[in-house]
């Protein structure tokens, strides 16, 4: 694969080396030229540590710095985005996931998830 986009659990698993992340993926990740992280991913991960519903390993206030330290890239969300997200279904109510799948749909890139609740999109999600 040349391109992928890492739901938000996917980059906090690889990021924290958690076995949760199956092997098979984190090796199919890491064997990906153009692996992409959605600003909207770090706007989640925020949220749920200020709320308490997450914990990581790491201080969150590092983020940037560590993140520009890998071969990760990050992606915007652009206005497109925004229109794509308003014509999906709400098959998923989650916006943080469902702007991923926007994204992911507008760049025909697969989408790495363990939630099959994308596959009532039309976006390739790939876990393995």
């Amino acid at each position: 694969m040349s391109s992928i986009l890492l739901d938000t659990h996917a980059f906090i698993w690889l990021s924290e080396d958690d076995t949760t992340l199956p092997s098979a993926t984190r090796e199919m990740i890491e064997a990906t030229d153009d692996v992409f992280i959605s600003i909207a991913s770090f706007w989640e991960i925020a949220i749920k540590l200020s709320i308490g519903k997450i914990d990581l390993q790491t201080d969150f206030d590092n983020i940037e710095i560590r993140f520009n330290s890998t071969k990760f890239k990050l992606l915007p969300i652009s206005i497109k985005d925004t229109i794509q997200l308003r014509q999906l279904p709400l098959h998923h109510k989650d916006p943080f996931d469902r702007m991923l799948i926007a994204q992911a749909m507008n760049r025909s890139i697969p989408l790495v998830s363990r939630d099959s609740e994308f596959d009532s999109y039309p976006v390739q999600r790939v876990w393995a």
